[in-house]
This record gives C-alpha cells, structure tokens and sequence, in this order.
C-alpha cells in the first residue's frame, strides 16, 4: 500500500468539473450558504473558485500543500488516514469533501471527523465517484473491478476505497446526521473519450459522481 502522501499526489489535487458542478448545486438546493467553509482533502483548493460567493470564508485541509493552492487562502495540514483535522469541533458553517474518501482506508472515521468539525446545524457534504453508473456496473461485470478502480495512476492504489449511495446513506447517518440527501452529477464520460452523454440522460446510471448532504443536528 502506498503511503498517503504518495496516494495524494497521484489524485493530481483536482477533482473533474462535473463534481464541482454537483457541489454546487447540492449546497443550494439544500439552502446552506454563509459563514466558514472547510474543505477537507481541498488539493488545489479549486472548490473556493466555485463558491467564493456563497461564502465568506474557507479553511483548505489535506495531507500536502499542493503547487497551485493560492497563497491567500488559509491551510491546514492533515493525514486523514492517522489523525484528525487540527481544527476546533463545531467550527464550521459547512465542511465540505470532494473526491476524498475513495482514497482514505476507514470512511466512517473520516465522516466522523467532518461531523465533528461542523457546528451545530451546519451541514457536511461529501462527493466520490458513483460506483453504479451503468459504465462502472459494466466494467465490474466485464473486467472484476469498478470503473475509478483499475490497477494504475489516479485509479488503485490512490482510490481504495469503493462506496455505493447505500454505503454512504449508511456511514452519514451513523454519523449523526440527519436530512440526508443524495445527489448525481447527472454527467457520465464516455470512454477512451473527452466527451460526455448529452444531458437527457440523467440520474444514478449516468452520473460519474454522486454527493450525500446531511446537517449535524442542534441540541434540542
């Protein structure tokens, strides 16, 4: 196994559009805008160029500082495999995640530890490749393994973790949170190609990613 710096530098420290796209419009349909937001396995920090407007300030955290992240923005160091974010419990407004779990070995600690940083109320967000696309469900039947998982770099052994939505309807409420949602991407590549399917074609079966939203509860 790889160690997880090593790991993290082959995601490259960018998710692909459409995660982006799907963080988005989960965070707005959900209605949890304003205040703090961190980022969790942030890589380049792209999410804050998506949601600078909805936000009034962001905390990137990951295992390395990647070139690229903007220096005005705030960072924290983290191994998600070994420790927590050092950052203090009920701090957020939002903690967001995109396209980390995959990497990570124990996916319920992880989704504690973003509980744990959110406030009371606020809201935790967390995207991974959408095992259940008809391509990925085709590549497991035709080939032994989901489609982000094949021997190689940016696949195994940087994603190690394979997560269905009944997985993470699960791990989110284990966890605490309530109102949860899940969301596509609604974007499906073809490939070998840069293309996607056009957009009449919608839903889990053609989504490359998916997202569960849920809040931590306020005491009562």
């Amino acid at each position: 196994m790889l160690d997880t710096e090593t790991r993290a530098l082959e995601s490259g420290g960018t998710s692909t559009g459409p995660a982006y796209l799907m963080a988005v419009r989960a965070l707005n349909d959900y209605g949890k805008t304003g205040g703090l937001l961190v980022d969790v396995g942030c890589g380049k920090g792209k999410l804050w160029s998506h949601v600078s407007g909805m936000f009034s300030d962001y905390i990137g955290a990951d295992v390395i500082r990647y070139d690229g992240y903007p220096d005005s923005l705030k960072f924290v160091k983290v191994d998600l495999d070994t420790g927590g974010v050092q950052l203090p419990s009920d701090h957020a407004d939002t903690v967001a995640s995109l396209e980390t779990i995959e990497h990570l070995e124990n996916p319920r600690s992880f989704v504690r530890e973003l509980v744990r940083l959110a406030k009371p109320g606020g809201v935790v967000l967390v995207t991974t490749p959408n095992q259940q696309s008809v391509i990925s469900l085709l590549c497991l039947h035709l080939r032994g393994h989901y489609r982000f998982f094949k021997e190689g770099p940016g696949h195994y052994p940087a994603h190690i973790t394979a997560l269905l939505e009944l997985d993470l309807r699960r791990i989110a409420q284990e966890c605490g949170l309530v109102d949860v949602k899940i969301y596509y991407s609604n974007l499906i590549q073809i490939p070998r190609t840069v293309r996607r399917l056009p957009g009449i074609f919608r839903g889990r079966l053609f989504s490359d990613n998916i997202a569960v939203i849920g809040r931590k509860p306020a005491p009562a």
